[in-house]
């Protein structure tokens, strides 16, 4: 019996020796490739398409971001064996395993990009150009033929953008035609439906457009459509200053601070509503949800007028007197704002 205890003991003893070998070995290797790091300062690091995890490693390693080829060749296995393309933000004190991680996954380094509603496309394109986190031009090269390569206004949706760091300025316009493409398709496939005498996608987004260039106001949306649809049903012309810009600096839609004067209104192009009766033949801006559902719902008024209030709004008229009333009071409230 005590042959038996003592070898029970001895037994026992090896076992814990082999146990507590293991935890220290468990323990370092933790320690070696979750919580050791190189990593001195925040830096940005480009994976580019097509590399060898041999040669990011190399990389790495001539930046100081890791201390061994081999050790970040292991966590890349043990991450699933491959790495992903993008550009990355490293953090001061990120472990070799960590990185591994990020590479695999590709945890690229992100940017949100805020496209406004009411732009044309020619401005949004100066916008993305301006944005020094994405790549590449705006416009396609020659021979190209994709559907990101013929926009035109109305084709894209304006919201905020979260893509990764170093997107291409065209991959970002064509999630942004998609986005406008998905919902005409949304609404081809609800049956179609619009206010008298609207019938066509285009004709409902260039509605939109007028909409989005006369507001800025949200809840002043519908009840500025039902004025537009009130006067196509009256056979009257929808005389729409923003037509007028779009037409008069070249589809920019921009005047930069230039007054519009009266001789502008008189101006020969399709889409001057002051001369021509009905809408123009295709949107003069990029419109958002809410002047798209202003015109698909619009408000139930008798409306046919509306100017300025001074205060960022409009006061609409059913009458020409009440209106020229209206117009009486704006020009008295930018007298004193002049002042």
């Amino acid at each position: 019996m005590k042959k038996k205890k003592k070898k029970n003991i001895r037994l026992n003893k090896y076992i814990n020796i082999v146990c507590l070998f293991i935890i220290i070995v468990v323990a370092a290797l933790v320690y070696i490739f979750g919580v050791r790091s190189t990593v001195e300062r925040d830096v940005v690091f480009n994976v580019t398409k097509g590399v060898s995890v041999a040669d990011v490693a190399s990389q790495l390693q001539n930046r100081n971001l890791i201390d061994s080829i081999t050790l970040f060749k292991i966590a890349v296995r043990g991450n699933g064996g491959r790495i992903q393309s993008g550009q990355y933000d490293i953090p001061r004190g990120t472990s070799v395993w960590r990185i591994a991680d990020m590479f695999a996954n590709g945890d690229v380094a992100a940017t949100t990009v805020v496209i406004p509603e009411g732009l044309t496309v020619k401005q949004i394109k100066e916008l993305l150009l301006e944005d020094n986190t994405l790549t590449g031009d705006v416009e396609c090269g020659p021979g190209t033929d994709l559907p990101v390569c013929n926009l035109q206004d109305g084709d894209l949706f304006p919201d905020t953008y979260r893509v990764a760091r170093g997107t291409s300025r065209l991959a970002l316009l064509d999630l942004m035609r998609k986005k406008m493409s998905d919902l005409e398709n949304k609404w081809e496939k609800t049956g179609r439906i619009a206010p008298r005498p609207l019938k066509t996608w285009n004709e409902v987004i260039t509605l939109a457009s007028i909409v989005q260039k006369e507001t800025s106001k949200d809840s002043e949306m519908p009840i500025v459509a039902s004025v537009y649809l009130n006067r196509l049903r009256d056979k009257m012309r929808l005389q729409a200053d923003p037509t007028v810009v779009y037409a008069l600096t070249n589809r920019l839609g921009d005047m930069h601070g230039a007054p519009l004067l009266r001789e502008h209104l008189k101006m020969e192009s399709p889409y001057n509503t002051y001369v021509n009766y009905g809408l123009p033949p295709a949107p003069i801006a990029n419109v958002g949800i809410a002047a798209i559902h202003s015109v698909l719902q619009p408000a139930d008024t008798n409306y046919l007028f509306f100017v300025a209030d001074g205060k960022g709004g409009h006061k609409f008229a059913r009458t020409y007197e009440e209106h020229m009333k209206n117009h009486a009071d704006w020009r008295e409230i930018k007298k004193e704002l002049n002042k």
